[in-house]
């Protein structure tokens, strides 16, 4: 190799450049998880906004999906303005579907006969076969 060629070549194309290390580093240099490996700055706002947009299609596990593979993004508030509104938007959904599943589980789950009354057997599934008379044996 020649001494005049140099390795200090930056293969960042983030156009905040590479500050010294960057897992030490107080601001993330690659938006995605995977790194160098990943989408480009312009690339990762597409897709954030798409599985920002596809979880009010009643896929919220795309918020999920958005908060865990731009997590950089979330973490670093200072870090790719553009696409932090998206994630942290996708975060908050997470949250709140998460929250209101667990209650509506946990509803069922815990109160049950005891907290619906006679509704009970209106709401309940595993009765449906007895209620339209598909079982032979009742």
């Amino acid at each position: 190799m020649d001494a005049s060629q140099s390795n200090d070549r930056n293969p960042n194309p983030n156009p905040r450049g590479n500050n010294g290390n960057s897992i030490t580093s107080s601001t993330p240099v690659w938006p995605t998880i995977d790194g160098p490996l990943g989408l480009t700055e312009d690339d990762s706002l597409s897709y954030a906004r798409k599985f920002y947009q596809f979880g009010f299609a009643l896929l919220p596990f795309l918020w999920a999906v958005n908060c865990f593979y731009f997590w950089p993004v979330l973490r670093h508030s200072a870090s790719f303005p553009r696409i932090r509104h998206y994630v942290l938007g996708s975060a908050v959904g997470f949250a709140v579907f998460t929250v209101v599943l667990l209650s509506w589980a946990l509803t069922f789950a815990i109160g049950g006969e005891h907290l619906f009354g006679s509704v009970w057997d209106k709401l309940v599934m595993y009765n449906v076969s007895e209620r339209l008379g598909l079982t032979g044996w009742s």
